[in-house]
């Protein structure tokens, strides 16, 4: 079992439990799935990015990511319906555990100037996305083969009804959010 997983369920469960005063260890919030997402937007005039965003993004986070494809051409953007725009990859149970495990103790202690998460990345409905601006934070990236440092959108999808709860769930598994 991952360290964090176990954490939530003999630490974090009992004091949210106490905090909003739950009846049943089920009516506690808990993490269902992480959504991570690289939109490859400059992937129409170079498709080689692509591949190598699918090889770094499964280094990332052990599972190999699908493809992205435009759903509508936009004259506007060089953009035609079918082409590869992004790399996606959904995270679930001991996997989901693990990247989240590197991503807060490893992966957001190097960004450069960090401060901490903002809390407006919440959505209303107890989900937290945030953005990474530079993928090679995380040690599993080889540098020396990266041609094009690329950002990726972060989506935590949790089980809590309020972002209050979403909040206290991922503050009490270790997420650094500023004061």
């Amino acid at each position: 079992m991952s360290w964090l997983k176990d954490y939530y369920l003999n630490e974090v469960r009992k004091r949210l439990m106490e905090k909003f005063n739950y009846k049943n260890i089920y009516e506690v919030p808990k993490i269902e799935k992480i959504c991570i997402n690289m939109g490859l937007g400059e992937a129409t005039a170079n498709p080689k990015i692509i591949d190598q965003a699918l090889v770094e993004l499964a280094q990332i986070t052990g599972q190999k990511p699908k493809i992205c494809r435009a759903r509508k051409s936009i004259a506007g953007f060089k953009l035609r319906k079918g082409v590869p725009i992004g790399v996606a990859v959904t995270l679930r149970k001991k996997r989901m555990y693990d990247f989240l495990t590197r991503l807060i103790h490893v992966a957001l202690p190097r960004v450069k100037d960090f401060k901490g998460l903002s809390r407006s990345g919440f959505d209303g409905r107890g989900n937290y996305t945030f953005g990474i601006t530079d993928h090679t934070i995380f040690p599993e990236v080889d540098l020396s083969k990266v041609e094009k440092i690329k950002g990726m959108s972060i989506t935590i999808v949790t089980t809590a009804e309020t972002d209050e709860e979403a909040y206290e769930l991922l503050k009490e598994l270790g997420m650094p959010f500023r004061r």
